[in-house]
């Protein structure tokens, strides 16, 4: 595996990014329903965006369940996620405290060894500009942005730190989005354009519109849209971008309709999280 990445320790899940045999997206949210035949979002050139071919649906004559505050999940089954999968978010403080943690069991002592030289002041957290000066020590660079939204994502607080459970996850998960963003480089340019983008997305279970697509890449393209490709550390912006909203969305979404209804202060704190990472 390129990048320089340790292997992952025995039995350590794949978690978020590319687990090895299904979109990560696939693995079922309502309980006792089916998981979704295809990606979620529009099928290309099958149905309108937004509707998938065979949305769940409540028995006839029956009203759909009413959208309550869950804390663990959604119809108060515990989240399903394994390894470094990032913790189903609700809608609590985003400046909550993140809580002590430790590495799992069989973690490569060079990814302890690269946390613990990070955190410097031993307090057992390392902050956004540390988690950057770390990453880059395996010839990952990236911007504070992108830093930042990481560490959104993996401890669902605004909190610019995390500890070493977190750190774990987040550095083998950024090895599977290496080897996505390599198998869709396919002339080793170091850039994917939109349809190298369209692939990789539909990959990890995502159908955008082609108007969606566009607004991606020039949203995540260095030049401002003028060459059309991303790199590899906006690619991993675009991605947990994409991934985050619709994880948020699909809370909602119980019934695998394509639709939610948020109530305002709940829009605000599922879309802000990602403007001010």
């Amino acid at each position: 595996m390129s990048g320089g990445y340790p292997q992952h320790p025995p039995g350590y899940g794949y978690g978020y990014g590319s687990p090895p045999a299904q979109p990560y997206t696939a693995a079922p949210y309502t309980a006792g329903a089916p998981p979704p035949p295809q990606p979620y979002g529009a099928p290309y050139a099958a149905a309108p965006y937004g509707a998938p071919s065979a949305p769940y649906s409540a028995p006839p004559g029956e009203k759909p369940p009413k959208d309550k505050h869950q804390v663990h999940g959604v119809g108060g089954a515990p989240p399903v996620h394994s390894g470094s999968y990032p913790p189903a978010g609700g809608y609590a403080s985003p400046f909550a405290s993140l809580l002590p943690s430790a590495f799992p069991p069989g973690t490569d002592p060079n990814v302890v060894a690269c946390f613990q030289m990070a955190d410097q002041d031993g307090s057992g957290f390392i902050d956004d500009k540390e988690l950057q000066r770390a990453l880059s020590s395996y010839n990952q660079s990236f911007s504070l942005r992108t830093v930042r939204l990481l560490m959104y994502l993996f401890t669902n607080t605004n909190t610019r730190k995390i500890g070493p459970k977190e750190f774990t996850s987040v550095f083998y998960s950024l090895q599977n989005w290496r080897a996505i963003f390599e198998r869709f480089d396919r002339d080793r340019s170091g850039k994917i354009d939109a349809n190298e983008l369209r692939e990789a997305l539909l990959s990890l279970g995502f159908s955008v519109s082609p108007v969606v697509l566009d607004l991606l890449v020039s949203k995540f393209d260095k030049t401002g849209g003028k060459n059309k490709a991303i790199e590899y550390d906006n690619f991993i912006e675009c991605c947990l971008t994409v991934k985050g909203l619709t994880e948020k969305f699909k809370e909602k979404d119980t019934m695998y309709s394509g639709n939610a209804t948020f109530t305002y202060e709940a829009f605000m704190l599922t879309v802000l999280p990602f403007l001010i990472a």
